[in-house]
Formats: structure tokens, sequence, C-alpha cells
């Protein structure tokens, strides 16, 4: 590895600190951690299969179960989802968005996806550099 490689690998990684940066302060616009951003969008992105399980949500989040339920009880207390257990199994929990949190999903999902779009060529750029076979 060549000192130019090591320029264009840590200028990827400002530019994903970039993003990570923009949605931080934009989940904090809306008086949201990243994570509990984060927590919204696999929630939404489960409905498709039903509903999310606590564990589900923790596999999407990488983190432990535990970590997931104190993430989703100070969610419930903002107003953000609800939780619940399938018809049939007392066991699993379900979580679910309420309008509030279907609301803030969609208003943040929205801006994150302008930010994207704008940082996208520069992305792809540095992307397709890293598709290509390391020199040896």
């Amino acid at each position: 590895m060549d000192d130019d490689e090591i320029r264009r690998l840590a200028a990827f990684r400002l530019l994903l600190r970039q993003f990570e940066s923009f949605t931080e302060q934009a989940a904090q616009a809306c008086g949201l951690t990243s994570l509990q951003y984060q927590a919204l969008l696999a929630i939404k992105a489960h409905e498709a299969d039903g509903a999310a399980t606590v564990t589900a949500l923790a596999q999407s989040l990488l983190v432990k179960h535990n970590s997931a339920v104190g993430l989703v009880d100070r969610m419930e207390q903002l107003g953000l989802v609800s939780r619940g257990h399938p018809e049939g199994d007392r066991r699993s929990v379900v979580v679910q968005l309420t309008p509030r949190g279907r609301r803030i999903v969609y208003q943040l999902a929205s801006q994150y996806r302008s930010e994207l779009h704008r940082m996208a060529p520069e992305i792809g750029r540095n992307a397709r550099r890293f598709a290509q076979a390391p020199e040896a």
C-alpha cells in the first residue's frame, strides 16, 4: 500500500464521517439521537415483513438485546413507537411506529436522501477505486 492509497482511504473515511455528522445534526434537530433515527428506519423497513421484533431490531442496529430494549423504552417515552406481542406468542415483543415516529422517519429520510444525492458523485468515485483489486 502506498501513500496515495492511504490518502484515498482517508478521503473516503472523511466522506463517511461527514455524512454521519450530517445525520447526527439532523436527528438532533428533531430531538433524537442518531441511534434513535436508525432504529426508526429499521422498524419502518421491517414493516414489509409485518413488524419488527426487539430481537430483529437489535440485530439490525448491531447492538445487544438489552440495549435494544432500553432504546425502545426511551423511544416509547418519546411517543415514537409502541410495543406489543404478536398474536399467539407472548415471548416476542414487536415494535411499531406511532404516527409521530412515522412522520419523523419520513422527514429525516428525505433529508438524508438529499444529502446522499449531493455526496453521491464523490462517494461513487471513491468506491470505484476500492472496487478494483488492490495492487500487490
